[in-house]
């Protein structure tokens, strides 16, 4: 080499240490104060080596990016609910899959082993979440095994839950980021390993919470965390007397986001795979289904002509002629059993439909918000004591809908959430009110003058419960239904296309409706890759 070559070599080398040091400096030393960060000595701690949001069991990662939500093929429906807009969506996780009948039982049985056994209003939390499996009898068709069998039998395991609610769901996705998170403290050694598993100990108001251990630590576990506490949370002081346990932080990263459902935008996005269409900096052309082309069937030589979805393809026809042209399935079908899209999703077309978060409107306002539309906001603060302390819940709080389902709305040893008042929106310029369901959804055409009520809401008695007598319901939309999103077994393939949407009360079920979680990602906008356990 000559001079000139090992001259350049000696300088790249020193820049590289130069830049290694110089990154080690910003991370340990404050760019504002210049004050050491992370010292044995003492001082400010903080998670200055965060490695990027760990993907939660059973999710995919979605990249966000701007896409034309609605229609985008006629609308032969003549009912325009779903006019196109452009709209952004921020990068989130999703379930690779709908929840299966296995992920459900596994639920079912946790509730059945802490709640049910306890007896009294305690076995209302376990009967609450039961499907119900009524929701496959025809009066002119024979389903009893499937009323029988669907749920519990191990023939359907990997088949998606049906039969659930909208607040069944929400409540399936709540468990779950529970013991997901409790899982997470027992790997990084702040629980003791297997306390997760010990759900035969478990006592209503002692099982784990997230917003709790977050709010108030030392109330989590009914109280008793310092029974299950493991080798990281043991107090570090140097002072022997110190009792103080180590509790996991926010400002730590290792707790994840919860699992929710999908909104209506993240869920439409996810399922079309746009990236099929990508080109440079802009997409080509429009999708009608989850994969690219405008049939049902494939056109790839190892399985062409066969059916990309289960749907219904005729009057009396849910699976074709037995044989070549068959889908295979007459009902529901395994989660993976047609090929997922770009995005690695499986079940984004036909087989359930899948509640989504949003509350059902017929017009989208697509001048109000552009970014993560979702309407259902309800903005709450923590409740906060006379002495300074996050308020928990110390009782169940129940409520009865208009078909006389049971709906779990909170257990004991929960963070107790409050609506926003006056001082707290008090000369805001981005909202005004707590609840934000009803916003600009039509009130001003709906009401007659002098009137003050809302047009989608379910009429009241004077103690404030629905009434179920039809003459006094106004609307079959209302604060309490929900989107439904996607075709299903028991749907044309006009339902397959991702802009498509219905509506259902909250409360109510049907054999043709599943669903799937999905979490919030924090952070910048492409995924951070980083190992997983």
């Amino acid at each position: 080499m000559n001079t000139y070559t090992n001259l350049f070599i000696s300088v790249l080398i020193i820049a590289i240490f130069s830049g290694c040091s110089s990154n080690k400096r910003r991370s340990n030393v404050s760019q504002g104060t210049g004050l050491e960060i992370n010292s044995a000595r003492g001082g400010f701690q903080y998670e200055t080596n965060f490695k990027g949001q760990e993907a939660g069991p059973g999710l995919v990662f979605v990249p966000g990016g701007t896409f034309v939500k609605g229609r985008v093929q006629d609308d032969v429906m003549r009912d325009w609910n779903n006019a196109p807009v452009r709209v952004q969506v921020r990068s989130f996780y999703i379930d690779e899959t709908e929840v299966t009948n296995l992920m459900y039982n596994e639920y079912l049985d946790w509730l059945d082993r802490v709640y049910k056994e306890e007896g009294g209003v305690y076995r209302s939390v376990y009967t609450a979440a039961l499907p119900d499996t009524m929701v496959w009898r025809s009066p002119l068709g024979f389903n009893e095994d499937m009323v029988n069998n669907y749920l519990r039998h191990p023939s359907f395991q990997d088949y998606p839950v049906v039969g659930v609610t909208w607040q069944q769901a929400s409540n399936y996705a709540k468990w779950r980021t529970e013991r997901v998170n409790e899982r997470l403290l027992e790997r990084e050694g702040y629980i003791n390993k297997g306390v997760s598993l010990q759900i035969d100990s478990i006592a209503p108001g002692s099982e784990f919470n997230t917003q709790t251990y977050l709010r108030a630590p030392d109330q989590s576990y009914g109280g008793n965390v310092a029974d299950v506490a493991g080798r990281n949370a043991q107090p570090r002081s140097r002072d022997a007397d110190s009792t103080a346990l180590n509790f996991v932080k926010r400002e730590k990263g290792l707790l994840l986001p919860e699992y929710r459902l999908p909104t209506e935008s993240e869920w439409e996005y996810a399922a079309l795979g746009l990236s099929e269409l990508r080109e440079y900096n802009s997409y080509r052309g429009k999708k009608k289904y989850p994969w690219s082309g405008a049939s049902t069937r494939s056109d790839k030589r190892k399985n062409e002509g066969d059916q990309l979805a289960n749907f219904k393809q005729g009057k009396g026809d849910y699976s074709g002629v037995a044989g070549w042209s068959s889908d295979n399935a007459d009902i529901t079908a395994p989660v993976r059993a047609y090929p997922p899209n770009s995005f690695g999703l499986y079940g984004m077309a036909g087989n359930v439909a899948e509640w989504v978060a949003d509350v059902y409107r017929p017009i989208v306002d697509n001048n109000v918000s552009d970014m993560s539309y979702y309407r259902g906001n309800l903005y709450t603060k923590p409740a906060i004591g006379e002495d300074g302390k996050t308020v928990l819940i110390d009782d169940i709080l129940l409520d009865t809908m208009a078909n006389n389902k049971l709906y779990v709305k909170s257990l004991p040893g929960e963070v107790k959430f409050t609506e926003l008042n006056e001082q707290d929106t008090q000369l805001r310029t981005n909202f005004n009110k707590s609840y934000n369901t009803d916003y600009l959804d039509g009130d001003e055409q709906s009401n007659p003058a002098g009137e003050n009520e809302a047009m989608y809401k379910f009429a009241v008695d004077d103690n404030g419960n629905q009434i179920t007598d039809q003459d006094n319901v106004k609307s079959l939309i209302s604060d309490q239904t929900r989107v439904v999103k996607g075709g299903s077994w028991k749907d044309r393939a006009y339902y397959l296309d991702p802009a498509q949407r219905r509506y259902l009360p909250e409360f109510m079920a049907a054999d043709f409706i599943g669903f799937r979680c999905a979490m919030s990602y924090l952070g910048e906008s492409k995924l951070k890759k980083r190992p997983r356990d």
